[in-house]
């Protein structure tokens, strides 16, 4: 199942929607911000039932 939710990018604010394969469970990674470029690491947390339950956006050197 694929979902989008959109996250706050931690170094210019700016609001941005990621794709997230909930099939793959609970996941963590790198992606840059679509606006300023710089590295977001993502961590994705994923309900047993398969449903998308949180994610959270911080810099990737911080």
């Amino acid at each position: 199942m694929i979902d989008e939710p959109s996250v706050a990018c931690p170094y210019c604010g700016e609001t941005i929607t990621i794709v997230v394969d909930t099939t793959a469970g609970r996941q963590s990674y790198v992606e840059d911000c679509f606006v300023c470029c710089q590295p977001i690491v993502l961590d994705i947390d994923v309900d047993p039932d398969g449903a998308l339950a949180h994610v959270d956006a911080r810099p990737e050197n911080g």
